[in-house]
């Protein structure tokens, strides 16, 4: 796998298709890594050039304890690449890094993809009592230093959501979604210290001018959800699309709805 050093770090990042072609950058959620767009690069690869990376913190990427910022981390994956400009899809941490990025460089960012993530800044929000409880789950494995069982309750929750059960669920999904979030374990211990945008994009999205398709899985976090929502209203050229049999890992779980929607909306756009 090839990876680019740069200070404080050597990340980690693939690409597949025609370097000629529109690029495609693929950012993974907290609780995966860039292996969880697996199901979409086929696809993507036969009209676009898709670049996908590991952010600090997850997957094959490796950091040093020190402050840096993601969004000097994609430009930097960018520029190496000689991409000047991306539509940029991320999902959960992803998205927000994707949304910071269209914020700080404009001119970098052709089209945004944001699936089941927020913007930074957005107020914390009340969660429901199951979500209290499997919350509190985590917290007291990480009180415990027991990184595997976090690894093992983070997945469950956010793969299956807080409604359904892992044992009512495809097998294979679940082990993928396990699989997806083990390399991250190895980071667990020695966490990422991004800087945060400033000021951060909760009230900026109005300035976002890139189309934007906002997704959201319908089990998953409701704080997820409302995130869905507030998107919609707040950017000015989003398109919505709800997965109703899906939750946080709708672009797995609905692999071919989600690549159908994706695909489509990429054509509609010119992108």
């Amino acid at each position: 796998m090839p990876r680019l050093t740069v200070p404080g770090a050597e990340l980690a990042f693939e690409t597949d298709g025609r370097a000629s072609s529109p690029a495609v950058l693929l950012l993974p959620t907290g609780v995966a890594t860039m292996r969880m767009w697996d199901p979409q690069v086929a696809e993507l690869a036969t009209g676009h050039f898709v670049v996908r990376m590991d952010p600090r913190g997850s997957g094959a990427t490796r950091h040093d304890d020190v402050p840096y910022s993601d969004r000097d981390d994609v430009r930097s994956v960018l520029d190496h690449l000689g991409v000047e400009r991306a539509t940029v899809v991320g999902a959960g941490r992803g998205g927000t890094i994707a949304l910071d990025l269209a914020l700080e460089s404009p001119e970098r960012v052709s089209g945004l993809v944001v699936v089941g993530g927020g913007p930074s800044g957005y107020p914390e929000a009340e969660l429901t009592r199951e979500e209290h409880r499997r919350i509190d789950e985590l917290d007291a494995a990480i009180a415990a230093s027991d990184m595997a069982l976090l690894m093992r309750l983070e997945t469950a929750l956010w793969a299956a959501g807080p409604l359904r059960l892992e044992s009512n669920l495809d097998p294979a999904f679940v082990a993928l979604a396990h699989e997806l979030n083990a390399p991250n374990a190895i980071h667990a211990d020695h966490p990422a210290r991004p800087e945060p945008l400033e000021p951060p994009a909760y009230d900026r999205l109005g300035d976002i001018r890139s189309p934007a398709l906002v997704v959201v899985g319908d089990y998953d976090l409701s704080a997820t959800r409302a995130q869905y929502e507030y998107l919609l209203e707040a950017l000015p050229a989003a398109t919505g699309f709800r997965c109703h049999e899906a939750a946080h890992l709708a672009n797995i779980e609905r692999r071919g709805e989600f690549t159908h929607v994706l695909l489509d909306w990429l054509g509609e756009h010119g992108l």
